[in-house]
């Protein structure tokens, strides 16, 4: 199989996809309801779509393309809208965050679609273990050499992206001293982690058709690249955000990618070069671990900061590109939050803190999903 041509979109546009915890509301445990949620939802007629996950008590939504992520809340809302109406009838509820805090991955079952069944046969155990729950951004580029410009200039805030929508401290009934958990069962994937430093769709169609020889690789699919071209869309696809328990949040993460790309294709900040890897992965773990309280090592410099001042410089930085992209109200709850330092696995906790119980947690943050602060 050779690389697809990189497709047509307009420079900018948005997409965002939602993976989301299907829950009982008896103990708040998952629930396998994914076939009956898409009956449901089937009869709404929403923008985007809604389709199954690796496993049943997974769902994901998308919105459609989106020039604005005012735009993107809007189609967010209205699918969310739908999937609470859904939910209640069903008697579940949806809820997002980026691990369900007390799950067992073996009572997980693969959602009965052949290329779920494929994987599953490969990677085993692994892909229950994938009942884990991420927003991705689609941004869109107006060519494929840009694109990959964008996507290598966009590694350098992999770090800002995961403190910012970490949302998975819990994993298997325990506190993981993780702010984002959830990034460790993606690590165990062979083919995750960071792109190569390619800057040219000819190299990158190079790499792509060594890989394909190996028969390692039949599609951009087997890529769980942190960042990954999306040529079908003509987009670069954003995958280390959690899912945030609120559609405002993830809509306000989008707004952040689209004012980054603004900044990166207009004035070509960076010189994208190997070397900009050599932190990536130490940042990558800090920004996981420790959330907004993260160190970050600039990976030009060296230097060592607060990744909070480093948020904050940016957002400072962003501020044109954000008017120009209608995302000002993104980039001011964003940063009000970093100044709080607060994210949603620090909500998740405090509850807990509170509640001594991880099931009214998650009741709690099903009605934070709803738009009711419990």
């Amino acid at each position: 199989m050779t690389l697809e041509s990189f497709g047509q979109s307009a420079a900018l546009t948005l997409g965002v996809e939602l993976e989301l915890q299907l829950v009982n509301t008896n103990d708040y445990d998952l629930a396998h309801y994914a076939d009956d949620m898409l009956r449901l939802m089937a009869r709404h007629q929403l923008p985007g779509s809604v389709v199954p996950e690796m496993t049943a008590g997974m769902i994901e939504i998308s919105t459609g393309v989106c020039e604005t992520s005012q735009q993107a809340l809007a189609e967010l809302s209205r699918i969310r809208d739908a999937l609470v109406q859904c939910a209640d009838k069903l008697n579940i509820a949806v809820v997002g965050g980026g691990t369900h805090p007390f799950q067992q991955w073996h009572q997980q079952r693969i959602y009965d679609k052949p290329r779920f069944h494929e994987l599953s046969a490969l990677y085993g155990y692994l892909t229950k273990q994938f009942t884990i729950f991420g927003q991705h951004v689609h941004v869109g580029c107006p060519d494929a050499d840009t694109a990959l410009y964008t996507l290598h200039c966009m590694s350098r805030y992999i770090p800002h992206f995961i403190a910012l929508a970490a949302s998975s401290p819990y994993v298997q009934g325990q506190d993981t001293a993780f702010d984002s958990a959830r990034l460790n069962s993606v690590f165990a994937f062979p083919l995750s982690g960071r792109a190569p430093c390619v800057l040219t769709w000819d190299e990158f169609g190079a790499y792509f058709d060594k890989m394909t020889r190996t028969g390692v690789v039949k599609s951009m699919k087997d890529f769980y690249w942190d960042i990954r071209p999306k040529p079908e869309y003509g987009t670069i696809e954003v995958r280390v955000f959690d899912t945030p328990l609120t559609v405002e949040r993830a809509a306000a993460l989008a707004g952040l990618v689209q004012s980054l790309a603004a900044w990166f294709q207009q004035e070509r900040p960076f010189a994208p070069v190997e070397d900009d890897y050599l932190v990536y992965g130490y940042n990558r773990f800090q920004a996981c671990r420790f959330g907004l309280d993260a160190v970050y090592v600039d990976p030009v410099g060296g230097e060592h900061l607060p990744l909070r001042d480093h948020l904050l410089s940016t957002m400072e930085r962003l501020q044109p590109f954000a008017t120009a992209c209608q995302a000002t109200d993104a980039l001011a709850l964003l940063r009000k939050d970093v100044l709080d330092n607060r994210n949603d696995a620090r909500w998740l906790r405090e509850r807990q803190a509170k509640e001594r119980l991880l099931g009214e947690v998650i009741r709690q943050a099903a009605q934070r999903f709803r738009g009711r602060d419990a």
